[in-house]
């Protein structure tokens, strides 16, 4: 029997899916944007020669 073509995706195993197995992680920023501060002491050092 050939699989059926959609246009839809095939959603039944997102509905099975247990989100209770999924391990707790913690996210950290590994590259933080420069804060105000270390932009103005940035600018001021490459002024001076």
């Amino acid at each position: 029997m050939k699989p059926i073509m959609s246009d839809k995706p095939d959603l039944t195993e997102i509905a099975r899916f247990d989100k209770t197995k999924l391990k707790k992680t913690e996210t950290k920023e590994k590259n933080p944007l420069p804060t105000k501060e270390t932009i103005e002491q940035e600018r001021k050092g490459d002024a001076t020669p």
